[in-house]
């Protein structure tokens, strides 16, 4: 059974093309599904899984108080697992079939106001090389919406500052071009300049834009742990992570004009529904502004 999980995450690499951090997710999912089915169940073939045993596994998650989101995204891996093992022939039923996703709730992401992400930009120490790069992050990071994946794989070869673009590889391998603020361009210049020749040794071939302290690519955990900080320093009582400078981003051109489909194609999205979501916090900042000005709200 563990040879059959090794094989699918195979074929989501080369058939699907699926992303490394999207084949980690489904990796995470099928382990702790084969240790349940070991263990718990005591199944010892995937033809002796019927849909009683998955909605067992299914109570199992509930129990362990794990969020609806979780259990949402284990029933769409199991599905296309037990789907590929039917294909595969290696079962001759799928025990998914009729199992039902729970309907998930939509939360609005949490979005910084714009003197909310002036402070937390302005915050980092610049007369350090550290400061300068933390500086850069952020600039780039509110200007672009990248995601915090795009953010550590972008390469000095992505950078088109003379026209003020940027290029990224985002889900589903799809590329697109980025425009780059004014701001955004001088602090990557401050950087490239001041910053990481200070980090990254002359001899040292690192393609990547951001590097960490010791001069190699910085890494996502690394961008969390130091935003962390910075949101620290800066005093702001909101619970901030790398995504929260994108939901901003798109937010803030939406409440400025910004056309809905061209949001879409600055954030990467493939369906435009993803984005629609940041109507809805717009309109929810619009009804916020008119009870707290209007006098007889």
């Amino acid at each position: 059974m563990d040879e059959d999980i090794k094989e699918y995450l195979h074929y989501l690499q080369i058939e699907r093309g699926l992303s490394l951090n999207t084949r980690k997710s489904y990796e995470r999912d099928l382990e702790k599904y084969l240790i349940f089915l070991t263990e718990q169940a005591k199944v010892a073939s995937w033809e002796q899984i019927d849909r009683f045993v998955i909605m067992e596994y299914l109570q199992e998650l509930h129990e362990h108080k794990i969020s609806s989101a979780s259990v949402i995204r284990m029933i769409s891996t199991l599905r296309g697992f037990h789907q590929y093992l039917r294909q595969e022939r290696k079962t001759t039923h799928d025990p998914m079939q009729h199992i039902d996703s729970p309907k998930k709730a939509q939360k609005l992401p949490d979005t910084l106001s714009i003197e909310e992400v002036t402070s937390l930009i302005e915050t980092p120490d610049i007369s350090k090389p550290l400061g300068i790069r933390n500086r850069a992050i952020l600039e780039v990071m509110y200007a672009t919406g990248l995601r915090v994946s795009e953010l550590v794989e972008l390469k000095l070869s992505d950078l088109h500052l003379s026209i003020g673009l940027l290029q990224t590889i985002g889900k589903g391998d799809k590329e697109r071009i980025i425009p780059l603020g004014d701001h955004a361009i001088h602090w990557i210049e401050k950087y490239l300049d001041e910053g990481r020749p200070n980090l990254v040794k002359p001899s040292a071939d690192i393609p990547q834009l951001f590097v960490n302290h010791h001069g190699r690519s910085l890494s996502r955990q690394g961008i969390w742990k130091n935003l962390k900080q910075i949101v620290l320093e800066a005093g702001i009582q909101k619970n901030i992570t790398p995504h929260t400078l994108r939901h901003s981003f798109a937010t803030h051109l939406l409440e400025n004009g910004a056309d809905l489909r061209i949001v879409q194609e600055l954030l990467g999205h493939a369906d435009i529904s993803t984005t629609q979501i940041y109507t809805h916090i717009t309109k929810r900042r619009m009804a916020d502004v008119y009870k707290k000005h209007f006098p007889r709200a």
